[in-house]
């Protein structure tokens, strides 16, 4: 990032602060893509917040951006395992914030498992949790009864615009990790599993591409959807699977299992728009496949008289070439600050919430008058 866009973006950060800014002021813990622009989001989280630690999604780490965020603010190291076991989890927020109040920035729904036990356990206050993803979200929402308010911007109309782009940055890196090999898009029917905003975002590129799209989703009306947008949909996953050269798992949840691997066509491609550990199954394939790295983020499963290749480990394809999205990604970035605000003002009942309409015009309105010259 040139140093003028980096003052530019700092600024914009800087006027969302003063006009958000949150009534009390709370310890935080920030989980985040750790990009090559988010330091300057760390810098505006810091701004709002006593910033306690940033744990990083570990696929996802530039480390120039880490070196720079750790010149500041505590760096720790993410696992579902830190949350997933409510000791285990207390003892880290204990021995990072206890006695304070603090609020928890999400990106999935890892802190999910141990909420209620923090909620209840923690000496200190938990205002609440902000959540970014569709995937968070839904684990937040199947939880029996949440002890806390959950502010989710998943669903905001701001994020439509990086929905789409990440759609777009989807398609590009299959296209490019295809074509390292050799391989092209053209002439090989394409799987969409979930049609979702992100699914439906990488069908309709890919169509515009030429390539022959079936979806598969299990909501009845996302099937309905699809059908009204001229895709064919897939009655049933296996039959799905034997037909498609490529297959764009983009559920949040899992897509794909173990036996699912096996209706695969020879040389098939198995992209994912999120964690492997998220979408894929890879656990549960049988031990007679063999791996193989066989190019640049492509490994090949074979086994007697099958194989199919599988993008960047099952992990986000998208991550290969950056998943930049542009300043686009500063609007949710945007409100997931004035979340924080929204959180500290203490009248939110326990549940799931959004950032009010207003505001998030407001945040539009500042972000044109930066990004919109």
């Amino acid at each position: 990032m040139e140093t003028f866009e980096r003052a530019k973006l700092d600024a914009h950060f800087a006027r969302i602060a003063v006009q958000f800014a949150p009534d009390e002021q709370t310890s935080s813990f920030l989980i985040t893509h750790l990009l090559a622009e988010r330091p300057a989001f760390v810098r505006a989280v810091a701004a709002m917040t006593r910033l306690t630690a940033v744990l990083p999604k570990p696929k996802s780490v530039h480390l120039a951006a880490q070196r720079e965020t750790e010149r500041t603010v505590v760096v720790d190291t993410l696992t579902r395992e830190l949350f997933t076991d409510p000791d285990t989890a207390l003892d880290y927020f204990e021995s990072r914030a206890a006695g304070e109040p603090i609020s928890l920035l999400d990106v999935g729904g890892y802190f999910a498992p141990s909420l209620t036990d923090l909620h209840s356990r923690f000496t200190g206050r938990l205002v609440g949790v902000v959540e970014d993803t569709e995937n968070g979200h839904r684990r937040y929402e199947a939880l029996d009864k949440l002890p806390c308010p959950v502010i989710s911007v998943a669903r905001s109309p701001l994020k439509d615009p990086e929905d789409y782009l990440v759609g777009q940055s989807v398609v590009f890196s299959t296209e490019a990790v295809m074509r390292g090999r050799g391989d092209i898009l053209h002439g090989r029917p394409a799987l969409v599993i979930g049609f979702g905003k992100l699914g439906s975002s990488i069908a309709r590129l890919l169509h515009a591409k030429g390539v022959q799209v079936t979806v598969f989703d299990i909501d009845p009306v996302r099937r309905t959807q699809a059908l009204s947008q001229g895709f064919t949909v897939a009655r049933d996953r296996e039959t799905a699977l034997t037909g498609a050269g490529l297959v764009l798992c983009a559920t949040g949840a899992v897509s794909l299992r173990g036996e699912d691997f096996s209706h695969l066509r020879n040389g098939a491609y198995v992209a994912t728009v999120t964690s492997s550990e998220d979408e894929l199954d890879l656990t549960g394939l049988p031990d007679v496949y063999t791996r193989t790295v066989v190019g640049d983020h492509v490994t090949r499963y074979q086994t007697t008289g099958h194989y199919f290749y599988l993008a960047n480990g099952g992990n986000a394809v998208n991550f290969v070439h950056g998943a930049s999205v542009g300043p686009f990604i500063f609007l949710i970035q945007a409100e997931i600050l004035t979340a924080i605000r929204t959180l500290t003002r203490g009248d939110l009942a326990p549940g799931i919430h959004e950032v009010p309409a207003p505001d998030r015009e407001a945040i539009a309105a500042t972000w044109l008058s930066y990004f919109n010259r």
